[in-house]
């Protein structure tokens, strides 16, 4: 019986610690790894549009949303048309790719999304509504 459950409480653990830990939010300016897409602040992501070359910046609203104001530079890919085709305006999988929507919740799913397609650096750093800088219409 105490061989039985030692074996029981062995495999107990091994599983506990193959399993990934839960996500966790973005504290600050610092970027966390979320699923295998970093998260970060909008203040961080309007940081790093100002160091860092050779970006993209991914409004994952629809068209309309995104006719009505808009981050200077950012292209329309809508959450919606993101499935398990290739992107043609998203050639290089290893890019900087900065993801935004309204609110967080499409930004999210969108990031799972193109990190499923094989997109290697994706950064989302949640909503225009939580952006302070300049948009474009």
């Amino acid at each position: 019986m105490k061989t039985i459950i030692s074996i029981l409480v062995s495999a107990l653990m091994l599983i506990s610690c193959g399993t990934p830990s839960s996500p966790t939010a973005p504290s600050g300016d610092k970027a966390e790894t979320v699923n295998t897409y970093r998260q970060v602040t909008s203040e961080r992501a309007m940081e790093m549009m100002q160091t860092e070359k050779d970006y993209i910046i991914l409004d994952v609203r629809t068209a309309e949303e995104y006719s009505e104001g808009h981050i200077p530079n950012a292209i329309n890919v809508p959450n919606e048309s993101i499935g398990t085709e290739e992107i043609p305006s998203l050639p290089d999988k290893n890019q900087l790719i900065m993801v935004y929507c309204r609110s967080g919740r499409r930004s999210k799913e969108a990031s799972q999304k193109l990190v499923g397609l094989g997109y290697t650096n994706i950064v989302e750093f949640g909503g225009i509504i939580d952006w302070n800088g300049e948009t474009v219409k």
